[in-house]
């Protein structure tokens, strides 16, 4: 009967994408589409059919080119696949398992920015069982990709912001329900999986398969509508509830008892609901008769209005999204610094808007920063580059003043981009700056050290010894990206190449246990793990103390302090030098019983010329400390604290012009 009816429609009114829409195509939707039409019209209504023909051939080639990948969606692929609709004789061989497998590998695939999102699978599945596997393939793009957008990701805007404007629809049609609801998360918690899946996890399949049909044809519109067609079908007994739990059960016995009386399926199919539950409240209730009441009661709801309500609520998520990620960040940093939680959120908010400053209002944008991707880690959604970190370090840093703050700026962003990828994260970037005004006057003298030894410190090649010059943003990432190897670094390099996150392949999730059981254990760094400074670095070290103290109200008390300290030093590696070249004749220990030492004769072939490392003198960290601790000014200078609020203001202030200009 529902087939003749549509014969006849399409021979008035066209079969095809020629098909007009009216008001009786719509009658003929509401009491469901038949089996042997329902693959066809879905890939009408979805728009599906127009992708297919301009993409000829397409599904077979991304399907020969997925084959045999291996990836984090893939191996959650596999984990679904068994999940999904086992009820069903079709999921129960292997033929339907490896059909669904090749449509949600070939679109992890074709779109590896969604990849593969849970309810993915159930969604699929209940495509192939109405279309051919190519078919279902675009129809889940059309889906993904058009009529559902950002609903299959990590985050779940999409469908985030549907249940936002499904809870404003709620206050607007049934005011009882949320006046009697103290509180309105209720209804974003339980619609989620009936928006994530069209109302297939929580409705019998033959039912389900309706509401389907129903959202080719209207879209988000139609489960908005039949969302609050349950809602307030079971008003009195929400209203009569004392908590959520009640509620909850109240609806899933609803959904348990609704039924498709044209169903052609097995009443096996139909997913399984507790005898005592069927027997407490056995009232049907016929989907058709459902989905027609939808249309009547609340069938006045515009596609306008919903564009509308979801561009408002949009920016309501999103920001709430923001503040997660930003309770999390600090959350997390906050354990490893001495700065307060206000502070730190102060800090992110600069790091933050500098980062969407370069990428989305600069012009020249550097190459390897990539645009906010919110589903990714916390830690890993925002990351600055050298010279977004340079702008923050002029901003900030205590020692923006000096001559020399492009250098400083390098060698601290070297010192902190430990995977020479050119970006450094939010807690990379607050440890630093924690160091700069929260640290004491060792962990500040550190910092500069390591500022000058590799892998952070490289030479300059257009600084001059009487004047720091500018560094151009091409200088800049030049030197940000050279690579030095420092000897800590050749001694652990084999360790640091079997990280786990460094891999390209599968992920080893026992190797990432190991990596964080060796974190929380890992002691403080000592200052004696630190290598020694040679003749070079301790040159470039000491003119960029001098710059440092330029300005200073003590300036020329420091200045005479620094060179005390030099000569300090100098003579200290003089004279270790000469004891070192009074006991160069080697003295080897007797045998036991001989009472002299046995002194090896030099002769003109066995001396050697001086070797480099004798000729090269260079200092350790202890003994650069021990010589400024000496030295009251320097200690005070080391010790002065920095007025953090009036620093972030400044940047605040100086990043509001930035994006005026812009």
């Amino acid at each position: 009967m529902k087939e003749q009816s549509w014969n006849i429609l399409f021979s008035e009114c066209g079969r095809g994408v020629s098909m007009f829409r009216t008001k009786r195509s719509r009658n003929l939707v509401v009491r469901g589409i038949p089996e042997t039409l329902r693959g066809e019209l879905w890939l009408l209504f979805s728009g599906a059919v127009n992708d297919m023909g301009s993409n000829p051939g397409y599904y077979t080639e991304i399907v020969e080119k997925s084959l045999g990948t291996c990836s984090l969606a893939t191996d959650e692929i596999e984990r679904d696949l068994r999940r999904s609709l086992p009820e069903h004789p079709a999921f129960q061989s292997d033929t339907g398992i490896s059909a669904l497998r090749r449509v949600l590998t070939a679109y992890a695939y074709r779109n590896p920015k969604i990849g593969y999102c849970q309810a993915m699978n159930i969604l699929t599945s209940v495509l192939l069982l109405y279309a051919k596997e190519e078919e279902a393939f675009w129809l889940l793009v059309a889906v993904c990709e058009r009529m559902l957008p950002d609903y299959f990701n990590r985050r779940i805007i999409g469908a985030l912001v549907d249940q936002a404007v499904f809870e404003e629809l709620i206050k607007d049609y049934l005011p009882q329900l949320t006046d009697h609801m103290t509180d309105m998360t209720f209804f974003s918690s339980v619609s989620l999986s009936w928006f994530l899946t069209l109302f297939i996890s929580v409705l019998p399949i033959e039912s389900a398969v309706n509401v389907v049909d129903c959202f080719f044809y209207d879209g988000i519109k139609a489960i908005l509508q039949l969302g609050l067609t349950v809602l307030h079908f079971n008003m009195d007994k929400l209203l009569g509830c004392k908590d959520d739990a009640e509620a909850v059960t109240i609806l899933n016995r609803f959904f348990d008892n609704v039924i498709n009386k044209d169903s052609p399926l097995p009443s096996s199919v139909q997913q399984a609901s507790s005898t005592a539950d069927r027997k407490r409240d056995s009232t049907k209730v016929d989907i058709t008769e459902l989905i027609r009441e939808s249309n009547e009661r609340f069938g006045a709801i515009r596609y306008e209005d919903v564009e509308s309500m979801r561009t408002r609520n949009r920016l309501y998520v999103i920001q709430t999204l923001e503040n997660t990620t930003r309770q999390n960040v600090v959350r997390v940093v906050s354990q490893d610094v001495k700065f307060s939680a206000a502070d730190l959120e102060e800090l992110y908010y600069i790091f933050k808007k500098e980062h969407f400053l370069s990428c989305y209002w600069s012009v020249n944008n550097s190459s390897i920063l990539s645009h906010h991707d919110p589903s990714l880690p916390y830690l890993d959604q925002y990351h600055i580059d050298c010279q977004q970190f340079r702008t923050l370090y002029h901003l900030l840093s205590p020692w923006a003043y000096s001559a020399s703050v492009d250098s400083l700026a390098l060698w601290t962003f070297r010192l902190l981009d430990e995977n020479s990828d050119g970006l450094i994260n939010f807690k990379e970037f607050a440890l630093a700056f924690d160091v700069l005004f929260n640290g004491s006057l060792t962990d500040r003298l550190k910092l500069l050290f390591k500022m000058h030894i590799p892998p952070a410190f490289t030479e300059v090649a257009t600084m001059s010894p009487s004047e720091e010059a500018k560094l151009s943003k091409e200088e800049l990432m030049h030197f940000s990206q050279l690579h030095v190897t420092s000897p800590i670094e050749l001694s652990t390099l084999e360790e640091k190449t079997k990280s786990p996150e460094k891999g390209k392949g599968k992920i080893d999730i026992q190797a990432y246990l190991k990596q964080w059981q060796d974190e929380l254990v890992r002691k403080e760094e000592s200052i004696k793990d630190l290598p020694r400074m040679n003749q070079t670095q301790f040159i470039q070290f000491s003119k960029t103390l001098y710059n440092l103290f330029h300005g200073d109200p003590e300036e020329e008390l420091l200045y005479r302090a620094i060179a005390a300290v030099t000569s300090l030093l100098l003579r200290m590696e003089e004279v270790g030098r000469k004891l070192q070249n009074t006991a160069s004749p080697a003295h080897v220990l007797p045998p036991e019983g001989d009472t002299e030492p046995i002194q090896l004769q030099e002769t003109e072939n066995t001396v050697s010329p001086p070797s480099k490392e004798v000729t090269e003198w260079s200092f350790a960290f202890e003994q650069i400390l021990a010589s400024l601790l000496n030295e009251p000014s320097l200690v005070r200078f080391f010790e002065k604290p920095t007025d953090f609020k009036g620093k972030i203001e400044t940047a605040r202030t100086s990043q509001m012009r930035a994006s005026k200009r812009v």
